[in-house]
């Protein structure tokens, strides 16, 4: 590819740009942009943050947002915004030769010292070859020399590096506030250290060519001339970067592999190289982004976004979420309200979301929207609370809510349908508590209650599945009694993906057979006035279950159903199950293998040699807990020893204890963690023995009860 350069990028934008779709996707100047002067010789270091996906998504990835703000803080240091064209503009880069470029100077993505991906999901992984193949990148980082940018990337979807090991440089495994600075320092050095030697080269060159004017001997060629330093190497750089904590360098480990398929050893082979990559947490959570970009156009979710918690304590056991982003850390209302005021100030969006795992579960919740809506009740701010569940939330905070709010829909995520089946997966909600306050949303005015469910869970059955109907039916009943003809149920349903770092890691995902039987019976059954049904299609959720699951091999698979037509696979009409299954059958690998296998608890899994703070025995015990329908409590009223405090024992006791959902460490503190199997608060006795006996040996003495029986006490 040939080099261009701002202006020509730009000259270059100004024939097609009108000719393609939405082209203020392309053009960057927004208000609250940051552009710095590429000329400017204090900057030392410049990073190109990559969403890979199209704009109308990116401009609300929280994670991308953190680190252009802390980044672009240091007067040293610079980042632009990157993300994947559409279709349409991708055939004009092709066609005229423009390359990848930051939004913010037209620089193009080559020119960069780093190039970071933030990686919250795999559909996306073929959108990241897209984009190194516009920059002019190599794909695989074995084929990248010095003049290439570093590619990292970040996010949950690294908890599982394998698949796309073989196309980034180094991964960073947590959270990324402050290992990129780090990164940062690591690649600074590098470089330093390239310049410094070049320096030394010239200088020998300088002295071999006044010897040779005197004596008239030959020059020694440069690379039989010990005295020559040669420059580091890329792979001197991807050995400084394993020895950082929370850094993930695939050529630094090979992965050998048994007769049957699955993974004998993964095996590190340079010293910098730890046999198990642990997670980075922050102690404290940096100041919340004040100045987001404001789009020209109209993209998901345009609002202000503020995290007020991080982590969650709640223990469901299909949700990856919950438990890699453990431990649960909140920020001060006071510092959320500054955010607040600031954010209004500075980019006029007319409602806020308070973002977390469990936005109601949040300690000072109810004051945070009530000092808010004091604040700016009157200027009309929304206030958006994702993530609310049914236990914690509480009549009070639903007439917080409903003041300055713009009610249309109100959203709940119960996941299953049935008593027995909430306890399977932890989320003990009682049905009765969730119709109890479906009526209260509905006698506030929200028109349209929303509920999401999942199919596929383990030891779910039809009449599990035919219980998601009846209790939508149920909900729409109470909405008419209220509201009459204007309330609505909307129902979205999605297929298990077990996923990596869960108790759910070993469980496989449901034959398509019984996907598509259930799917049919909500179809037959969620009809009629007020009922709106949607659900992910199978073929999208095994794509999704084979790249979350996956190993090494994966890699090869990737790239060539990409090169088959396989990009934007988050978008429906985009969406190419023909060439994943091509690639698989050319490669002589199966989807199945790797989805839809029950994986035994010996099993070396891809992903485990990273850590996400958890220990192996908890969720293999968590695991066993789901056959027998325990349901294990809220860990900020019992610590289950999950592994958090033994991994970050020295973070926890500088952390304050107010912010932290962990207990306290030291000799005066009263709430000391204890080590424990978790003993759940009981047992739900409806589980048959069946799919209980080959556990029985680990049971503890059972408890009387279930959940609904609890919820009555």
């Amino acid at each position: 590819m040939v080099h261009k350069t701002p202006r020509q990028i730009t000259r270059a934008l100004d024939r097609v740009l009108h000719k393609v779709e939405k082209p203020a996707r392309y053009t960057g100047g927004e208000l609250n942009t940051v552009i710095k002067d590429w000329a400017d010789p204090g900057i030392n270091t410049k990073v190109a943050l990559a969403f890979p996906d199209i704009y109308e998504l990116g401009g609300s990835n929280l994670g991308l947002m953190v680190l252009y703000d802390l980044i672009n803080r240091r007067p040293d240091l610079l980042a632009e915004r990157v993300y994947c064209p559409w279709p349409d503009f991708e055939a004009y880069m092709r066609r005229d030769d423009i390359p990848l470029y930051g939004l913010e100077t037209r620089h193009p993505v080559r020119d960069f010292d780093i190039l970071g991906f933030s990686l919250p999901y795999e559909q996306l992984y073929t959108n990241v070859l897209t984009m190194l193949d516009l920059a002019g990148i190599p794909l695989r980082a074995a084929d990248r020399t010095a003049d290439d940018p570093l590619v990292i990337a970040g996010g949950s979807a690294c908890y599982n590096p394998e698949p796309m090991n073989a196309f980034f440089d180094a991964m960073i495994i947590g959270e990324g506030e402050e290992v990129i600075f780090e990164v940062i320092a690591a690649v600074e050095e590098w470089r330093r250290e390239i310049e410094r030697l070049e320096i030394e080269r010239l200088e020998i060159k300088r002295l071999e060519i006044e010897r040779l004017e005197i004596d008239a001997n030959p020059p020694i060629p440069q690379s039989l001339n010990p005295s020559i330093p040669q420059s580091p190497s890329r792979l001197t750089l991807l050995a400084r970067l394993a020895a950082i904590p929370g850094v993930y360098v695939p050529a630094c480990y090979e992965v050998s592999y048994a007769a049957d398929g699955t993974i004998a050893a993964v095996t590190p082979t340079h010293p910098a190289a730890l046999a198990e990559v642990l997670k980075r947490v922050v102690t404290v959570l940096p100041p919340p982004v004040t100045k987001f970009i404001v789009p020209y156009i109209n993209v998901v979710h345009n609002r202000a976004a503020i995290e007020i918690m991080r982590g969650c304590t709640r223990g469901c056991r299909f949700c990856q979420a919950g438990m890699i982003f453990r431990p649960v850390r909140e920020r001060p209302v006071e510092e959320v309200l500054q955010a607040v005021d600031e954010m209004i100030e500075q980019c006029g969006f007319e409602e806020v979301s308070f973002l977390s795992l469990s936005s109601s579960d949040y300690t000072e919740v109810e004051e945070l929207v009530r000092r808010t809506m004091e604040r700016h009740g009157a200027k009309r701010l929304s206030v958006g609370l994702p993530s609310l569940r049914i236990e914690s939330f509480s009549v009070d905070l639903m007439e917080l809510l409903e003041k300055g709010r713009r009610r249309s829909g109100f959203t709940f995520a119960p996941e299953a349908a049935t008593d027995r089946l909430r306890d399977v997966i932890n989320k003990p909600i009682a049905s009765a508590e969730l119709l109890a306050t479906a009526e209260e949303v509905y006698k506030r005015g929200w028109t349209t209650i929303k509920m999401y469910f999942m199919i596929g869970h383990p030891t779910q059955t039809l009449e599990d599945v035919k219980a998601i109907a009846d209790l939508s039916k149920q909900v729409l009943a109470v909405g008419r009694r209220v509201l009459g003809k204007k309330a609505n149920v909307r129902i979205g349903v999605s297929t298990l993906v077990p996923k990596p770092h869960t108790p759910f890691q070993w469980v496989p995902m449901a034959d398509e057979s019984v996907i598509d039987a259930q799917i049919e019976l909500l179809q037959r059954e969620l009809r009629g006035p007020g009922i709106h049904f949607s659900w992910n299609y199978p073929a999208e959720t095994l794509v999704e279950a084979f790249l979350t699951r996956g190993d090494r091999r994966l890699a090869d698979v990737i790239e060539l159903a990409w090169r088959k037509g396989a990009k934007l696979e988050g978008w429906g009409e985009y969406f190419n199950f023909a060439a994943w299954q091509a690639a698989f059958d050319e490669l002589g690998l199966d989807m199945d293998w790797y989805a839809r296998r029950q994986r035994p608890l010996d099993e070396v899994l891809p992903w485990e040699h990273i850590s996400a703070g958890l220990k192996k025995q908890f969720l293999m015990d968590e695991y066993i807990h789901t056959y027998q329908g325990g349901v294990v409590d809220d860990c900020r009223e019992h610590c289950f020893s999950c592994g958090i405090l033994g991994y970050f024992k020295e973070q926890r006791r500088d952390a304050p204890d107010q912010g932290w959902g962990c207990p306290p460490l030291g000799r005066d503190k009263e709430r000391q963690p204890v080590s424990i199997t978790p003993i759940p608060l009981y047992f739900n006795d409806d589980m048959s023995p069946d799919l209980t006996g080959q556990f029985d040996h680990r049971v503890p003495q059972r408890r009387e009860g279930t959940v609904s029986k609890r919820v009555r006490e």
